[in-house]
């Protein structure tokens, strides 16, 4: 054969596959496809492990300018059209393995009934060269009015996962786009406890935002409900960009805010966004976040959001926050980490002036009026002092933390005068740690190492606790600036503690506390004045029954009492002042919130009109009783009347003290007062029967 008879045949042989070539496509093109629709359907339910039905019309175009189809190269492969399918009245159910609760006890669980997602109308381009090795891959999938409803039950088996039984396909799904129109989607959560269902609309002006999104349903038992826009296009692949989102989220009385990206947001492998939150209280962000917080008065923040998922590990980090706890300002860093066993709570946490009473809620002793508001369970009774508020020792082993907290400056009553509070405040498998707490106040320093310990791997319901607390070196003087006359007091205070105990609640703790407290002060002064100011009614009205409201001069203080089981004893208490030494003792029952004291005045020196009577402070801790010896009083009065008929001078005398120039064991007992505490004995300690007084 010749060469042009070659040249010949092979020429008839390209414009013969090019004959058949445009024959086959112009078959495709006027082929009714709605014949194909149960091979598409049976292929499309294998590669996604669920049903596909395609109800409505279906369409093929061979259009190489489609917007679903991808730049390809400029080889063969580019030249190649792709199909393009536009279908309507699509429906996707539910994977069998997906099962609903059997109605009968006893009977089998049924496949879940319904459609995982229902769309008026879906179109993409698909690659026909992937088919040839059973891939079906769409660049992206446009849905109008989608209806999606995403479900997850309780053993954590779900619905958006694609062959999640883990069964063989040889048909691989490979999407990498969605883009959104008009439709709504519902989630059932019953892992997270979510219950929501989101309306999205398409944004036709926004240069950042393709759609806008409202929704509304439950969170963890709370009322959920918020609106914000997204991208138009949601990105299926780690390589794509980052996705905008902007909303705002009202859940119960918590609101949340966020503007940002999320990458890969059907996996959520990272966040980056300007975040808000505000709410009545710290401790309720637990049900949305599962992150344990402390309860606070009302707050709001503000910082940036940083978050980085994965499959085995996340970490979340808020950063240069910056807001307001109640009156007190607050700023700082958290990290936050999911670890093998707990997740790790640390970061930096800074006020630069705080009101006292927003540290209340924390061990709830804050109002009935704020426990309502932040929805503590427990009110405070009318009768009670002592907080009664269990914490929530549930919640401390979800989580450990390691926060250092910071105060500057700290405020109560406009005269406190705390320069500076530091605490490193540690929670490591159920056991929480303030060491150590310290305040640095008028000059000196009271430092607190508190260990409570709510793992109940003792076997107890219960947090059992030590406490060891020492003041060193607090100035009168710059204790109460406020009290006029404190200026010239060169008095300071110094006190040590040791108690352990065994509750769930600062009253339960308190009144079931052992240990011992001791306490000195030299050189200051004391008055009814100053008690006022310190809040200590019953020590203003014993002050006042001795020696009337005017400053005294005291040269010391010493006490030393034992802890058994919540009831305090005096070991000893004197009061040593220019005018009078003083004698106390008796008990303070923490458990019942009640006091029995005597407190035995001598005088000093010649004191016209000194009744050397007992005084006893009797009652409970919000109604105490203070009232004078009857039978000395009337002894005395008795006494004067029958002098009276001798002569009116000598009706003074019974009314006159003359001092022998006694001296108080005031140093002995500041040398006992400053010994540190003893532990409280191991064991279990029973009340100490105290005999009663004769009233």
């Amino acid at each position: 054969m010749n060469g042009k008879r070659i040249a010949s045949v092979a020429a008839g042989a390209v414009a013969f596959a090019i004959v058949v070539a445009a024959l086959a496509l112009l078959g495709l093109r006027n082929f009714d496809w709605n014949r194909a629709k149960p091979w598409i359907d049976a292929r499309a339910t294998q590669a996604l492990g669920r049903p596909f039905i395609i109800d409505g019309d279906l369409s093929l175009t061979w259009d190489d300018k489609s917007p679903t189809k991808p730049n390809q190269d400029n080889g063969w492969r580019g030249m190649i059209p792709w199909p393009h399918l536009v279908a309507h009245d699509v429906r996707i159910g539910n994977p069998a393995y997906l099962t609903v609760a059997p109605p009968i006890v006893g009977s089998m669980p049924a496949p879940l009934a319904g459609d995982m997602a229902r769309v008026s109308q879906f179109n993409f381009s698909l690659n026909p060269l992937a088919l040839l090795e059973k891939r079906i891959s769409i660049p992206q999938l446009r849905f109008d009015a989608p209806v999606v409803t995403l479900l997850r039950s309780a053993d954590g088996k779900n619905n958006w996962t694609f062959n999640a039984d883990d069964s063989p396909s040889p048909w691989r799904l490979e999407l990498q786009s969605v883009v959104f129109a008009k439709g709504s989607v519902h989630l059932i959560d019953a892992v997270k406890h979510v219950d929501v269902t989101a309306a999205i609309d398409t944004l036709a002006t926004d240069p950042t935002y393709g759609v806008a999104w409202q929704l509304h349903g439950t969170l963890n038992g709370e009322a959920i409900s918020g609106a914000g826009k997204a991208g138009a296009v949601l990105s299926l692949q780690h390589e794509m960009a980052p996705y905008p989102i902007e909303g705002t989220l009202h859940i119960g009385q918590t609101i949340i805010s966020a503007v940002g990206t999320v990458t890969k947001p059907t996996d959520l492998a990272a966040i980056d966004a300007r975040l808000k939150l505000s709410g009545v209280s710290m401790g309720r962000l637990y049900l949305i976040s599962h992150i344990l917080l402390p309860e606070t008065p009302p707050f709001s923040t503000e910082g940036h959001l940083i978050g980085t998922l994965g499959p085995h590990q996340s970490h979340w980090i808020y950063e240069d926050f910056k807001g307001k706890v109640g009156g007190s300002d607050i700023g700082g860093a958290l990290d936050y980490q999911t670890k093998t066993i707990r997740p790790l709570l640390s970061g930096t946490v800074v006020s630069h002036l705080m009101q006292f009473a927003d540290l209340a809620p924390l061990i709830g002793a804050d109002s009935n009026s704020s426990k309502a508001k932040r929805g503590a369970a427990t009110v405070q009774p009318a009768g009670k002092a002592l907080p009664i508020e269990p914490f929530k020792t549930d919640r401390w082993t979800s989580i450990d933390t390691d926060v250092k907290f910071s105060a500057d400056k700290i405020i109560w009553k406009n005269a406190l005068p705390i320069n500076k509070l530091t605490t490193n405040l540690h929670l490591r498998d159920g056991v929480l740690s303030l060491l150590p707490l310290d305040f640095d106040m008028a000059d000196g320093n009271l430092s607190a190492d508190i260990t409570l310990d709510g793992s109940g791997r003792s076997g107890v319901n219960a947090i059992k606790a030590e406490m060891k607390v020492s003041a060193r070196s607090v100035k009168v003087q710059q204790l109460f600036p406020a009290i006029q006359g404190m200026q010239a007091s060169i008095g300071e205070v110094n006190g040590d503690a040791s108690l352990s105990a065994v509750g769930n609640s600062v009253a339960s703790l308190l009144g079931a506390s052992n240990g011992e407290i001791k306490a000195s002060m030299r050189q200051g002064t004391v008055s009814k004045l100053l008690l006022e100011e310190m809040g200590l009614n019953v020590g203003s009205v014993v002050v006042t029954k001795l020696i009337g409201d005017k400053q005294v001069k005291l040269e010391c203080l010493a006490a030393d009492f034992g802890v058994r089981d919540g009831l305090m004893q005096t070991r000893s208490f004197i009061v040593d002042t220019d005018a009078a030494l003083i004698n106390v003792d008796g008990t303070i029952d923490l458990k019942q919130e009640q006091m029995d004291f005597t407190v035995r005045p001598k005088s000093k020196g010649l004191r016209v009109f000194s009744l050397r009577a007992p005084i006893y402070v009797r009652g409970s801790f919000l109604q105490p009783r203070v009232n004078v010896d009857k039978g000395v009083m009337a002894m005395k009065a008795a006494g004067a009347v029958a002098l009276t008929l001798l002569t009116p001078l000598a009706a003074m005398i019974p009314l006159t003290a003359t001092g022998q120039g006694e001296h108080s064991d005031c140093a002995a007992q500041l040398a006992a007062a400053q010994v540190k505490p003893a532990p409280p004995p191991a064991g279990e300690i029973h009340r100490q029967k105290i005999k009663p007084k004769v009233k």
